[in-house]
């Protein structure tokens, strides 16, 4: 496939009718983006700098959004290629062009998850990292407080003691 025509753009927000076409990409694309509402998108894409596109004519076929700090560390999310597009490094031309981004390219670190594109993120230079990853489920805000509340408690009865 020749890939010459296709454009890289940075960008801080998409028309309503883009949105639709990032909704439609992540059906083809991103199992684990599939149902994400246009609402919520362009609310994550406005917290997000820089974020990449890519077209083939006024088709997005490729799509790729970070938050950075702008020094110290920075994370990319939602990097996604449709199908058509696959396995002529447009992948690789995104993530790059997304480090590359004033925002990105001096960070000291750049972390992103992924379920099975290990091995295409490791071409690129990044490596496996078991010891900084964890997470926090969403959980109402109630449920924080009590255990915050609660280790506190436990803290002051042995210091009592």
């Amino acid at each position: 496939m020749d890939s010459r025509h296709i454009q890289f753009r940075y960008t801080e927000m998409l028309s309503p009718s883009q949105l639709i076409q990032l909704c439609d990409l992540f059906v083809a694309a991103a199992f684990w983006a599939e149902h994400r509402q246009a609402d919520d998108i362009a609310k994550a894409i406005a917290h997000s700098k820089p974020v990449v596109t890519a077209w083939g004519d006024q088709r997005l076929i490729g799509f790729a959004r970070a938050t950075s700090d702008g020094c110290f560390r920075a994370t990319i999310w939602d990097v996604v290629i449709h199908p058509d597009y696959q396995g002529v490094g447009l992948g690789r031309r995104l993530v790059e062009t997304l480090i590359a981004h004033p925002h990105m390219n001096r960070v000291e670190r750049t972390y992103l998850m992924t379920t099975h594109q290990q091995s295409f993120y490791e071409r690129i230079g990044f490596e496996q990292n078991t010891t900084t990853t964890m997470v926090l489920h969403n959980q109402p805000l109630s449920d924080c407080l009590l255990g915050v509340t609660e280790t506190r408690r436990v803290s002051a009865d042995a210091a009592s003691r």
